[in-house]
Formats: structure tokens, C-alpha cells, sequence
């Protein structure tokens, strides 16, 4: 029995994806990866299901996660460094994941903000209250030149009712990042209902693991947890590979 499980885990597949553009893998920055060690581990886990690139996004959120583009850096060249993740076929990157506060102000007007390629820029909302002024902070990163992705946009539940205020930040041209897992219910059944209506009318723009920890990772693994949603996923046209890699075509191809 465990050995057929096995086997029905290599047909989830997330190559139509390919990268990575938010997860929490570089070891102790956040609430994501502990250790070095725990990195790899869940890179080599990861890869396993057609990612080949990873963007890691910690935190910066002042009050909690005080990162800078010193401490990501340190901890995104030590992991790079090591002969596991330099024989592995996959790319580790790093970018951030901003809280929409009143520290990210400074940030954004002494240009300290680390991107993804292109000038996109990884941000997010407490789950419980609407960021003060969201529509404000995405107007000051488009005329700065930035292009904001909001950061599970289905998690939001001051939005679960109510979803217009999140179409006119779509209309105002914020891009949108779905949390994969959102769609298998791990984050509750009004979060997974968000995450396919979001889906069905074609506002999701990115996918990503949002990877912190074991718990998520062994949900992934759980081939149980996908068959009644992962049909969401398969053919959606997620645009991470048309702008942070290469086209699945090219990988096939080399």
C-alpha cells in the first residue's frame, strides 16, 4: 500500500509552474526554515515536484522579522554554498515579502526594496485587518516603477464576503499570488473557496509552495489532499514561467 502511494505522488506535478516566487526556505531569517540543513532538505523535497527555480521571500516586517538585504544576502550565499544545492538542478534566489506598514514607507522612498526580476515586488496584509491605505502603497510602487504581487490574496478574510475591493486593486494593477495549498483546504474551507473563485474568473496571475515548514511540506506530499482540486492547477496559465524563467518548452528542449 505504501509503495502504490509512493508511486501516485510523482503524477502531482507543479513543472507548468516551474518557479518558486514565494516560499520561506533560507534558513533563520523568519517563521520558515530553522537550519541549513532543513533548507535542503526541503529544496530536495520541493524539486521533486517540477519546481527548478526558487525566489525565497522572508519576511520584513520590522516589528517581528527585521530583515535587510544584509541578513538575506548572508543567508541566501551560505545555502548556495553548499555542494548539495550546487548538484542539485534547480536555481535558489532570493527576494522579500513586505508587510504593507508604516515602516515600508522609508523602504520604498530610499529605494531599499529587494525585488524579484523585473521589479516586482512581493507584498502582504495581515490576515485579519486590512492594511490602512493598501490602495495607496500600490499606487506609490507602480509610479515608482515597481510592479506589486500580492501575496495570497485568498487568505484575506476581511475579503471572503466581499471581494471588490480586492478586483479594484487587480484594476489598479496589482498582480496576484495564489498559496497552492490554499486549494486543498489547509487553510480552512472559506479560504479554499476564495482560492477557486479567484481561479474560475482568471485573477490569479503567480502560484506559490509559501513553504515555512514540515507540516506544509508533508501536505504536499499527501497525494489524498489533491484529488478533488487538483484539476484548479494543472492546465491554470500561472505566469511564473513566462516572466521568472524559462518557458517550459526551453526545458524540455535542453
Amino acid at each position: 500500500m505504501l509503495n502504490i502511494f509512493r508511486k501516485k505522488i510523482s503524477e502531482i506535478s507543479f513543472e507548468n509552474i516551474g518557479i518558486d516566487i514565494h516560499s520561506h526556505l533560507l534558513p533563520g531569517l523568519d517563521d520558515g526554515s530553522k537550519t541549513i540543513i532543513q533548507s535542503v532538505d526541503f529544496i530536495k523535497r520541493l524539486q521533486k515536484f517540477g519546481f527548478e527555480k526558487f525566489v525565497c521571500t522572508p519576511h520584513i516586517f520590522m516589528e517581528v522579522y527585521p530583515n535587510n538585504k544584509e541578513t538575506i544576502s548572508a543567508a541566501l550565499a551560505s545555502l548556495n554554498s553548499l555542494p548539495e544545492i550546487k548538484s542539485m538542478p534547480v536555481t535558489v534566489e532570493a527576494a522579500a515579502e513586505y508587510m504593507m506598514d508604516e515602516n515600508f514607507d522609508d523602504l520604498l522612498l530610499n529605494d531599499q526594496v529587494l525585488c524579484l526580476p523585473d521589479n516586482h515586488v512581493l507584498i502582504e496584509m495581515s490576515y485579519q485587518v486590512e492594511s490602512r491605505n493598501i490602495s495607496q502603497y500600490v499606487f506609490n510602487l507602480l509610479a515608482k516603477g515597481y510592479k506589486p504581487i500580492l501575496a495570497h490574496p485568498e487568505r484575506y478574510t476581511y475579503y471572503h464576503d466581499n471581494m471588490q475591493p480586492l478586483i479594484a486593486l487587480k484594476d489598479a494593477g496589482c498582480l496576484f499570488q495564489l498559496n497552492l495549498l490554499s486549494v486543498t483546504g489547509y487553510y480552512g474551507k472559506r479560504v479554499k473557496a476564495a482560492a477557486v473563485k479567484l481561479l474560475s474568473e482568471k485573477l490569479i496571475d503567480f502560484a506559490g509552495t509559501d513553504l515555512h515548514h514540515e507540516r506544509h511540506l508533508r501536505m504536499f506530499e499527501d497525494i489524498t489532499k489533491w484529488q478533488d482540486c487538483y484539476h484548479y492547477l494543472r492546465n491554470y496559465p500561472f505566469r511564473n514561467r513566462e516572466l521568472f524563467g524559462m518557458s517550459l518548452t526551453s526545458v524540455k528542449a535542453s
